[in-house]
């Protein structure tokens, strides 16, 4: 499906609109002239944002307005969180409201464009996505982004033309495949969103397809699993037959300078302003992608130095009586790992983890990874699951996670969690939030209460 026609008539309804990704989408049609309502059940920053921008947005104690916002409104986009129950999905499906999943709506979106690039894996897509429109800026070419998070420039959607389409591509329910992206990045493959999947073969094969079905695609060669999807233009950097390889890796301890090699040869010295080792495959992955299209080595190196950071990605949010509070999106075992080292590198004096595990099914899947990704954090507090989109689940709770992990707290109310850290971090210590649900927001609200 095309997402075009008679702007002045065609109006769409967004059920889950706070979602990061359906809050870009709906700026997407706002900015090309659509009329947009939507739904979601909880107010937040990204709610607050599209009222701004002139979108009806309606919560749990506006739901008579809501009904009648969808009654009068010609497609409905739902996000893949929405239970089927939910009283305005069924509303919609009971009255034969034309509907279209978020994948199917967005891989419409893509049509639009000259070139559309999908930035897909298991961790980082979305700093990624930032850092390739980060370069796109720098070579002031037209394009739009829509990103899995909230770029500290961009946001989560940015637009200023046609030519190129930029897009963090999720594996989640196989969303990947819904999208025809001329170009395709896979960081790595890792377990995660099993539910939707059989067995591990069949996750790889999903980013298989994905590659296969774009005109280009480019892999990460130190990836175990992305060496399994075939021979695609590659990145890394231990691998010494990458097509693009970082060399003379240098390090403050948390972050990197590096010389990329393209085929072999020396093209540039990068200097990253994005913490982590991770971002280094991120800025190699950049520069495989954008050379492809023929931009200047030192305009790609210029545009990934001028990306800093994606909110929640290892963000420092603030200090309260000399305490460092870090939160970071981490919620895949590998993930923890990388986020953990990284803030030891960092840290002066303690370091305490506070870990919410996101959804039963994905803590349930991958408990033996998490319990020793878990085990040996010294100082380590696990807070109650944030469900999403699922019900509950002892079995995959975070309760049963630190019950398995042994040494650590659990804690299943904010004050809880506020009184042992009000009695435990002295000045110079570091807490480090770690998770994808609203722990953001917990560790936000202390932070506040702690500096007042």
């Amino acid at each position: 499906m095309r997402i075009n026609g008679n702007k002045n008539n065609l109006s769409y309804y967004f059920l889950g609109i706070g979602g990061i990704s359906m809050s870009a989408l709906a700026q997407y049609l706002i900015k090309n002239g659509y009329k947009v309502s939507g739904y979601d059940d909880f107010s937040g920053e990204q709610i607050s944002l599209l009222r701004r921008l002139g979108i009806d947005v309606y919560t749990s104690d506006t739901v008579e307005q809501a009904i009648e916002s969808l009654k009068s409104s010609d497609v409905v986009v739902y996000t893949d969180a929405i239970q089927p129950n939910h009283f305005l999905f069924a509303y919609a499906l009971n009255s034969s409201k034309k509907m279209i999943s978020r994948g199917d709506f967005l891989g419409g979106i893509l049509k639009n464009f000259t070139h559309s690039i999908g930035v897909s894996g298991s961790h980082g897509k979305t700093t990624c996505t930032a850092m390739c429109a980060h370069v796109l800026q720098e070579a002031n070419v037209p394009f739009s982004a829509h990103i899995g998070g909230l770029d500290v420039d961009f946001g989560n959607f940015y637009s200023n033309g046609t030519e190129y389409f930029l897009t963090e591509a999720c594996e989640y329910k196989k969303n990947i495949l819904k999208l025809a992206c001329e170009s395709a990045i896979v960081l790595n493959i890792d377990a995660d969103h099993m539910e939707c999947y059989s067995n591990e073969e069949d996750l790889i094969k999903t980013f298989k397809s994905f590659c296969k079905s774009s005109s280009k695609a480019f892999v990460c060669a130190d990836d175990k699993n992305c060496q399994k999807l075939g021979e695609f233009p590659s990145f890394g950097i231990d691998n010494q037959f990458s097509d693009y390889r970082a060399v003379n890796l240098k390090s403050n301890g948390e972050k990197y300078q590096f010389t990329v090699q393209e085929y072999g040869k020396d093209l540039c010295r990068v200097r990253l302003n994005a913490r982590g080792r991770c971002n280094v495959y991120n800025a190699l992955a950049t520069f495989s992608l954008m050379r492809s299209y023929g931009f200047d080595e030192k305009e790609i190196a210029r545009g990934i130095e001028n990306f800093s950071a994606v909110k929640r990605r290892f963000e420092e949010m603030g200090r309260a009586k000399g305490v460092i509070y870090i939160c970071d999106y981490a919620h895949h075992p590998k993930e923890i790992l990388s986020t953990v080292k990284t803030a030891q590198g960092v840290c002066e004096g303690n370091l305490y983890v506070i870990f919410q595990p996101h959804t039963y099914s994905r803590t349930k899947n991958l408990m033996g990874e998490f319990v020793e990704s878990l085990r040996n954090i010294e100082n380590l507090a696990i807070y109650k699951t944030y469900p999403a989109r699922e019900y509950f689940d002892e079995t995959g709770s975070a309760k049963t996670l630190a019950d398995n992990v042994g040494g650590c707290l659990y804690f299943e109310h904010i004050r809880e969690l506020k009184t042992w850290i009000k009695r435990t971090a002295k000045a110079g210590d570091t807490l480090l939030f770690l998770g994808a649900g609203d722990i953001y927001f917990i560790a936000e609200r202390i932070l506040l209460e702690m500096q007042s």
